[in-house]
């Protein structure tokens, strides 16, 4: 069985008025469908917002995730292996970010989101020391998205990655301030700080 999702986040501000932004009250509900494939389609539509006013989708530094900016998140679950691929448009131009999946939700602050999801956990990581062990922080056991933009903010970064989804699957997507993720011992999986966070589930 093949399960392809769909997510997209529009990151606008609460007071848009676009039905189905973060902030505001009229939150369209996923759709779903099911094709002749046995595929399940998923669409989620999310604002970016400020965090008193964020349902779904957080900015935690406006200037550099602006308002406004769009994301689209594709992700295609096949036999023993899963490919993800984000795209992004009129975020802030020219420069890097390193997208996760987070095993958490979005919330009020970037650590809400937890650590990256990880295929295999590192048994030696604890909550108040997420893991930087290259074994595991590394974009085969992780889905690491290391995104550039250009002139306008609009760019993409594509994964595969070499499992499919058990019982765990990531809860959210978080952008952070480095372009690239790190991959040396003791910093591995690191990026610096959090940018901004869409809570994306990853299947229905």
């Amino acid at each position: 069985m093949r399960i392809r999702l769909v997510l997209v986040a529009a990151l606008c501000t609460a007071a848009g008025g676009i039905a189905g932004c973060g902030g505001g009250t009229d939150t369209a509900a996923p759709e779903s469908t099911t094709t002749s494939e046995s595929a399940v389609t998923n669409r989620l539509v999310g604002v970016l917002a400020t965090v008193d006013d964020a349902d779904t989708a957080f900015t935690y530094e406006p200037e550099a995730a602006p308002v406004g900016a769009e994301l689209e998140l594709e992700v295609s679950e096949g036999e023993g292996t899963t490919t993800v691929r984000l795209d992004a448009d009129r975020l802030q131009p020219d420069r890097g970010y390193a997208v996760h999946a987070h095993t958490d939700p979005c919330g009020k602050t970037g650590a809400d989101a937890g650590p990256h999801y990880q295929h295999q956990v590192d048994p030696n990581a604890t909550p108040d020391k997420p893991s930087t062990d290259p074994a595991y922080a590394n974009p085969r056991n992780e889905i690491w998205l290391d995104l550039k933009t250009d002139g306008q903010g609009n760019g993409s970064a594509e994964t595969t990655v070499p499992f499919d989804f058990g019982d765990r699957v990531p809860a959210s997507i978080v952008l952070h301030e480095k372009p690239t993720t790190a991959t040396e011992p003791g910093q591995a999986g690191t990026a610096g700080g959090r940018l901004a966070c869409f809570t994306a589930p990853f299947r229905d």
